[in-house]
C-alpha cells in the first residue's frame, strides 16, 4: 500500500518495459533490480514538474558591464551583440521580461546596444517616420494654401462607368 501511494499516477506496465528493456541489454545483479525500478519510478515522477534552480546564477560577465557602447552582452552565455531580443528567443528561450526577472535587472536595462538605438533613431527621423511620412517633392510652398492632395489626404477612387454608357448608349 505504501508503494502504491508513493509512485501513484506511474504506469506499471510502462516501468516494466523500459527496466525489461534494459536488462535484456545490461548486465544487472539481481539486487540491483529494486533500485532500477525506484530510480525509473522517481524519474517518471519528476517529469511534469519545473527543474529545480541549482543555486544562485552566475553571469557570464559583471551585470556593469553587460552595455558597451558599440555592443550588449548576454548574461547567461557572454553573446556580444547589438540587438539582445532575437538572441534570447533564439538560443535561450526567453522573452525580455523573463530575462530581466531571472537577472534581477531593472525594466528600463538596456538590450539595445545605444550607439546602434542612436544610429536606427536617426535613420528613422531622417525618413520621416512617426511624423506622418517623408515630405513629397510637389508639396506646396509653406506660404500657399494647401490642397487636398498635398496635405495627405485621399480621395476617393472614381467609380467605373457602365459599359452601356461608355459605348454612347442613354441610361434609359
Amino acid at each position: 500500500m505504501d508503494a502504491e501511494s508513493r509512485f501513484r499516477g506511474v504506469d506499471p506496465r510502462l516501468v516494466t518495459k523500459i527496466i525489461a528493456s534494459y536488462v535484456a541489454h545490461h548486465e544487472v545483479a539481481p539486487e540491483q533490480i529494486p533500485g532500477l525500478i525506484s530510480s525509473v519510478h522517481q524519474t517518471f515522477g519528476r517529469l511534469n514538474q519545473p527543474p529545480e534552480p541549482h543555486g544562485a546564477l552566475t553571469p557570464a560577465v559583471p551585470v556593469r558591464r553587460s552595455v558597451q557602447r558599440d555592443h550588449v552582452v548576454c548574461l547567461d552565455c557572454g553573446w556580444k551583440g547589438k540587438m539582445l531580443r532575437r538572441h534570447l528567443t533564439t538560443r535561450h528561450g526567453l522573452r525580455a521580461e523573463e530575462y530581466l526577472r531571472r537577472w534581477g535587472l531593472a525594466s528600463d536595462h538596456l538590450l539595445t546596444a545605444p550607439t546602434y538605438s542612436k544610429q536606427r533613431s536617426t535613420l528613422a527621423k531622417e525618413l520621416g517616420l512617426g511624423r506622418g511620412g517623408r515630405p513629397s517633392e510637389n508639396a506646396p510652398a509653406p506660404n500657399q494654401a494647401p490642397t487636398a492632395l498635398a496635405a495627405g489626404r485621399r480621395r476617393r477612387p472614381r467609380a467605373p462607368a457602365p459599359a452601356a454608357m461608355a459605348q454612347g448608349d442613354s441610361p434609359e
